[in-house]
Protein backbone atom coordinates (compact mmCIF):
# COMPACT_ATOMS: atom_id res chain seq x y z
CA UNK A 1 0.00 0.00 0.00
CA UNK A 2 2.77 2.44 0.94
CA UNK A 3 4.80 1.37 -2.09
CA UNK A 4 1.78 2.15 -4.27
CA UNK A 5 1.38 5.56 -2.64
CA UNK A 6 5.06 6.35 -3.22
CA UNK A 7 4.79 5.28 -6.86
CA UNK A 8 1.83 7.59 -7.43
CA UNK A 9 3.62 10.55 -5.82
CA UNK A 10 6.74 9.95 -7.93
CA UNK A 11 4.58 9.62 -11.04
CA UNK A 12 2.86 12.95 -10.31
CA UNK A 13 6.21 14.74 -10.17
CA UNK A 14 7.54 12.74 -13.12
CA UNK A 15 6.32 15.38 -15.57
CA UNK A 16 5.87 19.12 -15.72
CA UNK A 17 2.11 18.90 -15.07
CA UNK A 18 2.58 18.04 -11.40
CA UNK A 19 4.81 21.04 -10.75
CA UNK A 20 2.56 23.28 -12.82
CA UNK A 21 -0.60 22.38 -10.85
CA UNK A 22 1.04 23.14 -7.49
CA UNK A 23 2.69 26.32 -8.81
CA UNK A 24 -0.62 27.67 -10.10
CA UNK A 25 -2.24 26.97 -6.72
CA UNK A 26 0.50 28.83 -4.84
CA UNK A 27 0.64 31.74 -7.28
CA UNK A 28 -3.13 32.30 -7.15
CA UNK A 29 -3.14 32.14 -3.35
CA UNK A 30 -0.27 34.63 -3.21
CA UNK A 31 -2.00 37.03 -5.60
CA UNK A 32 -5.23 37.04 -3.60
CA UNK A 33 -3.48 37.35 -0.23
CA UNK A 34 -0.74 39.85 -1.05
CA UNK A 35 -1.39 41.61 -4.40
CA UNK A 36 -5.03 41.85 -5.43
CA UNK A 37 -7.19 44.59 -3.94
CA UNK A 38 -9.68 42.39 -2.13
CA UNK A 39 -11.10 41.70 1.29
CA UNK A 40 -8.59 38.87 1.65
CA UNK A 41 -5.47 41.01 1.15
CA UNK A 42 -3.30 40.65 4.26
CA UNK A 43 -1.53 44.01 3.83
CA UNK A 44 -4.80 45.93 3.53
CA UNK A 45 -6.76 44.14 6.23
CA UNK A 46 -4.95 45.76 9.15
CA UNK A 47 -5.28 42.44 10.95
CA UNK A 48 -2.46 40.01 11.73
CA UNK A 49 -3.91 36.83 10.29
CA UNK A 50 -4.12 34.66 7.19
CA UNK A 51 -7.88 34.06 7.24
CA UNK A 52 -8.00 34.79 3.51
CA UNK A 53 -6.04 31.60 2.85
CA UNK A 54 -8.81 29.53 4.41
CA UNK A 55 -11.46 31.38 2.38
CA UNK A 56 -9.84 31.08 -1.06
CA UNK A 57 -8.19 27.63 -0.73
CA UNK A 58 -11.44 25.57 -0.80
CA UNK A 59 -12.28 27.20 -4.14
CA UNK A 60 -8.80 26.64 -5.54
CA UNK A 61 -8.93 23.05 -4.29
CA UNK A 62 -11.96 22.56 -6.56
CA UNK A 63 -9.45 22.64 -9.43
CA UNK A 64 -6.23 21.48 -7.76
CA UNK A 65 -7.48 18.26 -6.19
CA UNK A 66 -9.40 16.87 -9.21
CA UNK A 67 -6.25 17.64 -11.23
CA UNK A 68 -4.19 15.65 -8.71
CA UNK A 69 -6.58 12.69 -8.57
CA UNK A 70 -7.85 12.48 -12.15
CA UNK A 71 -5.19 10.00 -13.30
CA UNK A 72 -5.08 7.79 -10.22
CA UNK A 73 -7.56 5.25 -11.59
CA UNK A 74 -8.47 6.50 -15.06
CA UNK A 75 -4.89 6.04 -16.25
CA UNK A 76 -4.84 2.49 -14.87
CA UNK A 77 -8.00 1.67 -16.84
CA UNK A 78 -6.81 3.43 -19.99
CA UNK A 79 -3.47 1.61 -20.07
CA UNK A 80 -4.86 -1.69 -18.82
CA UNK A 81 -2.48 -1.75 -15.84
CA UNK A 82 -5.36 -2.12 -13.39
CA UNK A 83 -5.33 -5.88 -14.15
CA UNK A 84 -1.64 -6.06 -13.19
CA UNK A 85 -2.32 -4.04 -10.04
CA UNK A 86 -5.09 -6.45 -9.07
CA UNK A 87 -2.67 -9.40 -9.24
CA UNK A 88 -0.58 -7.94 -6.43
CA UNK A 89 -1.23 -9.05 -2.84
CA UNK A 90 -3.44 -6.05 -2.19
CA UNK A 91 -7.16 -5.84 -1.53
CA UNK A 92 -9.31 -3.26 -3.31
CA UNK A 93 -9.49 -1.30 -0.05
CA UNK A 94 -5.68 -1.24 0.22
CA UNK A 95 -5.33 -0.11 -3.40
CA UNK A 96 -7.84 2.71 -2.87
CA UNK A 97 -6.23 3.67 0.45
CA UNK A 98 -2.77 3.77 -1.14
CA UNK A 99 -3.98 6.09 -3.88
CA UNK A 100 -5.91 8.18 -1.33
CA UNK A 101 -2.74 8.60 0.77
CA UNK A 102 -0.84 9.64 -2.37
CA UNK A 103 -3.47 12.22 -3.31
CA UNK A 104 -3.66 13.70 0.19
CA UNK A 105 0.15 13.78 0.48
CA UNK A 106 0.36 15.78 -2.75
CA UNK A 107 -2.17 18.28 -1.37
CA UNK A 108 -0.14 18.60 1.84
CA UNK A 109 2.99 19.24 -0.26
CA UNK A 110 1.09 22.03 -2.02
CA UNK A 111 0.00 23.50 1.32
CA UNK A 112 3.39 23.43 3.06
CA UNK A 113 4.76 26.55 1.28
CA UNK A 114 1.73 28.52 2.55
CA UNK A 115 3.30 28.34 6.01
CA UNK A 116 5.52 31.15 4.72
CA UNK A 117 2.42 33.39 4.85
CA UNK A 118 1.99 32.51 8.53
CA UNK A 119 5.63 33.19 9.39
CA UNK A 120 5.59 36.44 7.39
CA UNK A 121 2.61 37.75 9.35
CA UNK A 122 4.12 36.45 12.60
CA UNK A 123 7.37 38.36 11.98
CA UNK A 124 6.11 41.48 10.18
CA UNK A 125 3.15 42.28 12.42
CA UNK A 126 3.20 45.60 14.25
CA UNK A 127 3.64 43.52 17.39
CA UNK A 128 5.85 40.55 16.60
CA UNK A 129 3.99 37.27 17.12
CA UNK A 130 0.60 39.00 17.29
CA UNK A 131 -1.27 36.22 15.49
CA UNK A 132 -3.71 33.64 16.75
CA UNK A 133 -1.41 30.59 16.58
CA UNK A 134 -3.95 28.08 17.87
CA UNK A 135 -6.74 29.40 15.66
CA UNK A 136 -4.52 29.41 12.58
CA UNK A 137 -3.35 25.83 12.97
CA UNK A 138 -6.88 24.76 13.88
CA UNK A 139 -7.95 26.26 10.56
CA UNK A 140 -5.19 24.32 8.80
CA UNK A 141 -6.60 21.12 10.31
CA UNK A 142 -10.04 22.05 8.98
CA UNK A 143 -8.53 22.67 5.54
CA UNK A 144 -6.86 19.25 5.63
CA UNK A 145 -10.17 17.58 6.49
CA UNK A 146 -11.79 19.39 3.56
CA UNK A 147 -8.91 18.37 1.27
CA UNK A 148 -9.25 14.73 2.36
CA UNK A 149 -12.95 14.86 1.48
CA UNK A 150 -12.16 16.32 -1.95
CA UNK A 151 -9.49 13.64 -2.55
CA UNK A 152 -11.98 10.85 -1.82
CA UNK A 153 -14.42 12.43 -4.31
CA UNK A 154 -11.66 12.82 -6.89
CA UNK A 155 -10.74 9.15 -6.50
CA UNK A 156 -14.34 8.14 -7.08
CA UNK A 157 -14.52 10.35 -10.18
CA UNK A 158 -11.26 8.86 -11.49
CA UNK A 159 -12.70 5.35 -11.17
CA UNK A 160 -15.68 6.27 -13.36
CA UNK A 161 -13.83 7.07 -16.59
CA UNK A 162 -10.83 5.98 -18.67
CA UNK A 163 -10.35 9.60 -19.72
CA UNK A 164 -8.47 11.76 -17.16
CA UNK A 165 -10.08 14.97 -18.45
CA UNK A 166 -13.57 13.57 -17.97
CA UNK A 167 -12.52 12.32 -14.52
CA UNK A 168 -11.27 15.84 -13.74
CA UNK A 169 -14.59 17.43 -14.75
CA UNK A 170 -16.65 14.88 -12.82
CA UNK A 171 -14.46 15.30 -9.74
CA UNK A 172 -14.71 19.07 -9.92
CA UNK A 173 -18.51 18.88 -10.27
CA UNK A 174 -18.90 16.52 -7.28
CA UNK A 175 -16.66 18.68 -5.10
CA UNK A 176 -18.53 21.83 -6.15
CA UNK A 177 -21.92 20.29 -5.35
CA UNK A 178 -20.82 19.18 -1.90
CA UNK A 179 -19.05 22.46 -1.09
CA UNK A 180 -21.54 24.96 -2.52
CA UNK A 181 -24.53 23.13 -3.95
CA UNK A 182 -26.18 22.08 -0.68
CA UNK A 183 -26.11 25.66 0.61
CA UNK A 184 -27.86 26.86 -2.55
CA UNK A 185 -30.39 24.04 -2.36
CA UNK A 186 -31.15 24.94 1.26
CA UNK A 187 -32.02 28.51 0.25
CA UNK A 188 -34.93 27.18 -1.82
CA UNK A 189 -36.79 26.05 1.31
CA UNK A 190 -38.53 28.45 3.68
CA UNK A 191 -38.33 26.25 6.77
CA UNK A 192 -35.24 27.03 8.83
CA UNK A 193 -35.09 23.46 10.11
CA UNK A 194 -35.09 22.11 6.56
CA UNK A 195 -32.42 24.62 5.59
CA UNK A 196 -30.21 23.58 8.49
CA UNK A 197 -30.68 19.89 7.67
CA UNK A 198 -29.74 20.32 4.02
CA UNK A 199 -26.79 22.60 4.82
CA UNK A 200 -25.50 20.03 7.30
CA UNK A 201 -25.21 17.55 4.43
CA UNK A 202 -22.77 19.85 2.62
CA UNK A 203 -19.12 20.50 3.31
CA UNK A 204 -19.25 24.27 3.76
CA UNK A 205 -21.26 24.24 6.98
CA UNK A 206 -18.74 21.94 8.68
CA UNK A 207 -15.69 23.58 7.14
CA UNK A 208 -16.75 27.06 8.31
CA UNK A 209 -17.08 25.68 11.82
CA UNK A 210 -13.59 24.12 11.72
CA UNK A 211 -11.98 27.10 9.97
CA UNK A 212 -12.71 29.18 13.08
CA UNK A 213 -10.02 27.10 14.74
CA UNK A 214 -12.47 25.07 16.83
CA UNK A 215 -12.32 21.34 16.10
CA UNK A 216 -15.74 19.90 16.88
CA UNK A 217 -16.02 16.11 16.92
CA UNK A 218 -19.26 16.33 14.93
CA UNK A 219 -17.50 18.14 12.10
CA UNK A 220 -14.61 15.68 12.15
CA UNK A 221 -17.07 12.78 12.09
CA UNK A 222 -18.83 14.33 9.09
CA UNK A 223 -15.62 14.46 7.06
CA UNK A 224 -14.59 10.96 8.10
CA UNK A 225 -18.03 9.66 7.10
CA UNK A 226 -17.77 11.49 3.76
CA UNK A 227 -14.38 9.93 3.05
CA UNK A 228 -15.61 6.44 3.99
CA UNK A 229 -18.67 6.91 1.74
CA UNK A 230 -16.66 7.79 -1.36
CA UNK A 231 -14.03 5.13 -0.68
CA UNK A 232 -16.88 2.62 -0.49
CA UNK A 233 -18.40 3.92 -3.75
CA UNK A 234 -15.00 3.72 -5.44
CA UNK A 235 -14.67 0.13 -4.25
CA UNK A 236 -18.06 -0.71 -5.76
CA UNK A 237 -17.03 0.79 -9.11
CA UNK A 238 -13.74 -1.17 -9.11
CA UNK A 239 -15.57 -4.43 -8.49
CA UNK A 240 -17.90 -3.79 -11.44
CA UNK A 241 -15.19 -2.60 -13.84
CA UNK A 242 -12.55 -5.24 -13.17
Amino acid sequence: MWVLARKEIQGFFGNITGYLVITVFLVLNSLFLWIFDSGMNILESGYAGIDGLFIISPWLFLFLIPAVTMRLFSEEFRLGTIAILKTRPLTDTQIITGKFIAGLTLVIIALLPTLLYYFSVYILGETRGNIDVGGTFGSYIGLLFLAAGYVSMGLFASSLSDNPIIAFLIGMLICFVFYYGFDQLASVFSSSNTQLLIMSLGINEHYISMSRGVIDSRDALYFISLIVLFVFLTKLVLKKRV
